[in-house]
């Protein structure tokens, strides 16, 4: 539809003035309220401040900071998707292309006379993101930690401290997930069979796809995760093996093939979780996942994983509130900002075994 002069203008002094009121709804002071003079039709933000000095837990928030899961799950999320410190909203570079490898030629950095020098233009994305707010709350009745038969027993004060290690140890488990699904998804996966049938050899299909990840990253692998399925059939198939090089490789600790693998480290993850049945699963099961990344990795390094870790309010990785809900409930929640990302996909090789 064609619009006259008269339309036009009139759309343009429409726009002008909803801007004008969005500018002066922006320039309108935020007056703080403590409930008891709220007005029908104005609007009103949460005071986040008051919430923290009522609910936050210092001493809690101190002891999730401090404890360790036996079990090791930090370390393994550290693994797979080293931490990357950074503010709330923040831009990665995403390692996309080989521009950096590019050799076009003896000559092509020749300058001619009377000439410029060849001109190089890298192409590099930049991604703007913001991590995201992960928690967890547990709901308890003060009846059921006082009560000396119960399995909550020792009061709400040494109940607090034991929700905080599953809380915790949960969040790290769903990050550990998250991690171990997007490098799977990103890998260029390669189905083996590692049985006892003679001429397996494990740890040359890894030597060769890691070979293959270095010429599509122009970077070598420098990380090696086994699932426990995995990793069990790598040695009994080596076993089998009547070779010199099957004998000396079955018994090798992870240690000792990260050294034959020429990469930085080999982890075998043990990590088990349910998803709400009564069966537990693997988190890395029967697959072998090769990837680049850098402990204390920065924003533009070439790491085909990070993960990307905000400071709570007031500072620090996790934060703890306590609060009463009613004359007998009270929850725990423990708190973190988190992000996830792939920033490359070159060279990420996976084997699924079977």
């Amino acid at each position: 539809m064609k619009l006259n002069k008269t339309q036009i203008r009139e759309l343009v002094r429409a726009q002008a003035e909803s801007l004008a009121n969005i500018a002066s709804v922006e320039r309108e002071p935020i007056a703080l309220s403590a409930g008891s003079d709220i007005k029908p039709g104005e609007i009103y933000l949460a005071n986040e401040s008051v919430f923290t000095q009522q609910y936050f837990d210092e001493p809690l928030t101190a002891y999730a900071v401090g404890w360790k899961d036996p079990n090791k799950i930090e370390d393994a999320l550290e693994f797979f998707a080293p931490e990357v410190s950074v503010p709330r909203r923040f831009t990665y570079k995403e390692f996309t292309n080989i521009e950096q490898f590019l050799s076009e030629g003896s000559n092509d950095d020749l300058r001619a006379i009377g000439g410029e020098f060849p001109t190089v233009k890298y192409t590099g994305v930049e991604t703007h993101a913001r991590t995201d707010n992960r928690g967890l709350r547990i709901r308890v009745d003060l009846d059921e930690v006082a009560d000396p038969s119960s399995a909550l027993a020792g009061g709400l004060p040494a109940y607090q401290a034991r929700a905080v290690e599953k809380l915790k140890e949960r969040l790290s488990r769903n990050s550990l997930r998250r991690a171990v699904a997007l490098l799977s998804a990103a890998a260029t996966n390669d189905a083996k069979t590692w049985d006892t049938t003679a001429g397996k050899d494990p740890d040359q299909d890894a030597l060769t796809a890691l070979v293959t990840g270095t010429t599509a990253r122009g970077i070598r692998s420098n990380r090696v995760g086994y699932g426990e399925t995995a990793w069990t059939k790598r040695g009994l198939s080596l076993r089998a093996q009547n070779t010199a090089g099957g004998y000396a490789s079955a018994g090798l600790s992870p240690e000792q093939v990260a050294g034959l693998l020429a990469v930085d480290e080999v982890h075998i993850n043990r990590s088990r979780y349910s998803a709400g049945g009564a069966a537990l699963a693997e988190v890395v099961n029967n697959l072998v996942l090769m990837f680049f990344a850098l402990k204390g990795a920065d924003l533009e390094d070439a790491s085909n994983i990070k993960r990307f870790v905000s400071p709570v309010e007031g500072g620090g990785p996790i934060r703890v509130y306590v609060q009463q809900v009613t004359s007998k409930l009270v929850d725990i929640t423990v708190e973190k900002y988190e992000l996830v990302k792939i920033p490359s996909t070159l060279g990420i090789r996976k084997f699924t075994v079977s």
